[in-house]
C-alpha cells in the first residue's frame, strides 16, 4: 500500500514539474496531470532500467529528468489527441 501511495505522490510531483517545463498554459485538470505524471514516472523508471541505471542510494537525478521529459511528452501528446494546444 505504501508503494502505491508513494507512486501517486511521485507521479503528482513529476506531472507538476512536467507542466512547469512546458511553455504556455496547459488546459488539463489536476487529475489528468497526476495520471500523466504517474505514467511518465513509470515509463521513466522503465527507460532508466533499460539504459543500465540501477537502484542507487539517494535521489536519482537522471531518473527524475527522464520521468519529467516523458511526462512533458505525454502532456503534449494528450493535447494533440484532445485537440487542445498544449505548447
Amino acid at each position: 500500500m505504501g508503494a502505491v501511495i508513494g507512486t501517486i505522490i511521485f507521479g503528482a510531483i513529476i506531472g507538476i514539474l512536467a507542466r512547469l517545463v512546458l511553455p504556455g498554459k496547459q488546459n488539463i485538470s489536476a487529475i489528468v496531470t497526476v495520471i500523466l505524471g504517474i505514467l511518465g514516472a513509470l515509463i521513466g523508471y522503465y527507460l532508466w532500467g533499460m539504459i543500465g541505471g540501477g537502484d542507487t542510494k539517494g535521489v536519482d537525478v537522471i531518473r527524475w529528468l527522464i520521468s519529467i521529459a516523458v511526462s512533458a511528452g505525454l502532456v503534449v501528446g494528450y493535447g494533440l489527441i484532445t485537440g487542445n494546444k498544449q505548447v
